[in-house]
């Protein structure tokens, strides 16, 4: 199987990526501090699910046609572009639509529609957005295309081991993610404060609309 300092130099990989902010972190951030911990969970389980079938497809080849593909890449890049950026504009034109309401009830349905369809605190409509935000992100298919085949060995099952090797980013990301719930818990008070879910959302928001445009820039 896989040896132990390439498992140990993978974990390190994998533990930077993910400790290194980003729309993952802005997404799971943002939703728990809007008190939605339920939802928060289900986009947890929603970006994981997309981390295993990524590394699942890596681990068969499948994932390499894709970026072999020009018209495949530009086609995921452009779709996971515009279904980010429009995530993020609908999240910035709602703080700004509800900047004028110091209300707290008009504040907060301003947080819940900019979410889009299915906003509630639920673990199934966490889950969709997770996995469709990492699914249409080519960028963490080509980061396991480059990365994962690295590690995988030779003369061993490279299904078996690309899931193990899947497995640990897993279990790293959402190590942080518990990290990032329960810090929302504690400041939650403070972050339902109206002026502090408008400025909370706008800069998620642009974190999620600047790397949709990235994205479609293809930087």
């Amino acid at each position: 199987m896989i040896a132990i300092n390439a498992l140990g130099t993978f974990s390190l990989m994998v533990g930077l990526l993910t400790l290194t902010p980003g729309l993952d972190t802005a997404l799971v951030l943002r939703t728990a501090a809007l008190g939605h911990r339920r939802r928060a969970w289900g986009v947890v389980l929603g970006i994981q699910s997309g981390t295993l079938i990524w590394g699942v497809l890596t681990s068969l080849g499948v994932t390499a046609l894709l970026t072999a593909s020009h018209l495949a890449y530009a086609i995921l890049r452009w779709a996971g572009a515009a279904y980010l950026v429009w995530m993020g504009g609908r999240l910035l034109w709602a703080t700004w639509r509800t900047s004028g309401d110091q209300g707290a009830t008009g504040s907060g349905a301003g947080a819940e529609a900019a979410v889009g369809a299915g906003a509630s605190n639920t673990l199934r409509g966490g889950w969709r957005q997770g996995i469709a935000t990492n699914l249409l992100n080519p960028k963490m298919g080509a980061f396991y295309v480059a990365v994962l085949p690295q590690f995988l060995p030779a003369h061993a099952s490279h299904l078996a081991a690309g899931v193990l090797l899947t497995g640990v980013h897993i279990v790293l990301a959402v190590l942080w993610a518990c990290a990032l719930i329960a810090l929302a818990q504690v400041l939650r008070d403070r972050l339902q404060r109206p002026s502090m879910r408008r400025l909370l959302d706008r800069i998620t928001g642009t974190v999620i609309a600047a790397f949709g445009l990235r994205l479609a820039l293809g930087e």
